[in-house]
């Protein structure tokens, strides 16, 4: 979109996690302080929780792209509402190993024989899980079985979990993972940057598509609004950011000042739905004749209506993206009586912009809405007092 009009080598302010635009600010250095006395010790679990956004994921792919593939094995999944047998051969998955059929026992074999066969080669292994706040007690009860192998008195695997506020708290306060508890040998909570980190980010990551220093160029103040705008938090940062360039492109502008980025977050709030949309899954459990019980294909169609629902609004983006594109083309074309001015393809790509923007701000929201629905169907199936589980 903007990476042309300021001359950037690529888009600095993407919302999935990327190491190359890894920022070390005091929190992450904190993390990655634990994370190195955690993986020291060769054991056991280390925790990192963190708001939505904060860099679990981008610290954990950091960690990746760096780590001495010589002397550790990492393996990553992103877990869903998963049980504790799906869990078990999500795992054997992500170390590449093919386990045929469903059979637990098989795959719990099949991943000891690997770890000890790693830790044979000099190998250690570790197991990312992100996403950690969705799991259930049986799947943290398998992980933590996970971490009980050993070849002699060495253990074979240690596990990084990544989770979002709430699993802290869980795992701080459950009398049910006491045992998990203790094996805990490093933990920390991501914060938000400090305010003087967050003009540093911003920079960081436009030098890392090629930044000039001069365009775009920033009222430095701008930095404080937007510290308070997006609390430090490193995806609101770059959300916010994303449509304070595609607002200088539009108005022509290589400086960026503090009443741009005040309309850019008026544009937001004004975009940022009143209230949350109920998802399908949220209307099929809503719908649940919870007295006479229901068949075990609505948790099937529940997750049906889950994936479906991400599958749409990804499709949304992808129309907008692909509209985007070919507004810009249009601009290209040889028949220059079919070739739109600069100011209605501006119009045009703003608006998309706009719209995708939007989107994507919204997708962390009503994803975790759907999976915490999906939580709740499965949990009313397998506790011991439907009634009570789903009231």
């Amino acid at each position: 979109m903007y990476d042309d009009f300021y001359g950037f080598s690529g888009r600095p302010f993407q919302l999935t996690p990327d190491p190359e635009f890894y920022f070390e600010s005091n929190t992450h250095r904190k993390a990655l302080s634990y994370l190195g006395y955690g993986l020291a010790q060769g054991e056991g679990f280390i925790v990192i929780t963190g708001e939505v956004g904060a860099g679990k994921s981008t610290l954990a792919a950091h960690l990746m792209a760096t780590v001495d593939r010589q002397r550790l094995t990492i393996a990553r999944i992103v877990t869903s509402a998963l049980d504790g047998e799906e869990l078990i051969h999500v795992a054997a998955h992500a170390f590449g190993l093919d386990v045929a059929g469903h059979d637990k026992a098989a795959a719990l074999a099949t991943i000891e024989a690997f770890l000890q066969e790693e830790a044979r080669a000099g190998r250690r292994c570790l197991l990312v899980v992100d996403e950690a706040q969705n799991l259930s007690f049986g799947a943290l009860e398998e992980l933590r079985m996970l971490s009980n192998f050993q070849l002699g008195a060495h253990p074979l695997l240690q596990l990084l979990l990544l989770g979002q506020p709430e699993f802290r708290e869980h795992l701080r306060t459950s009398p049910d993972l006491e045992q998990l508890r203790q094996r805990v040998i490093a933990n920390h909570h991501l914060t938000g940057m400090d305010a003087a980190e967050v003009g540093a980010y911003v920079e960081h990551r436009l030098r890392c598509v090629g930044w000039d220093g001069e365009r775009p160029s920033f009222d430095r103040a701008l930095f404080d609004d937007l510290s308070d705008a997006s609390a430090g938090i490193p995806r609101r940062i770059n959300q916010i950011v994303n449509r304070l360039l595609l607002m200088g492109e539009i108005e022509n502008s290589a400086h960026l000042d503090r009443e741009m980025l005040a309309a850019v977050l008026a544009d937001m709030s004004a975009d940022a739905p009143t209230a949350p949309e109920e998802p399908e899954a949220a209307r099929v459990l809503a719908e649940m004749d919870v007295a006479d019980g229901a068949p075990v294909q609505t948790v099937e169609a529940g997750r049906a209506a889950i994936e479906e629902a991400l599958a749409s609004r990804d499709e949304q983006i992808s129309e907008l993206q692909q509209a985007v594109i070919e507004l810009a083309e249009m601009k290209g074309t040889a028949n220059a009586a079919d070739r739109p001015d600069d100011d209605e393809i501006l119009e045009a790509l703003g608006e998309a912009a706009r719209r995708i923007a939007s989107l994507e701000a919204r997708v962390d929201e009503q994803e975790q809405m759907l999976r915490h629905t999906l939580t709740m169907l499965i949990e009313w199936f397998e506790g011991e007092d439907p009634q009570r589980a789903a009231a």
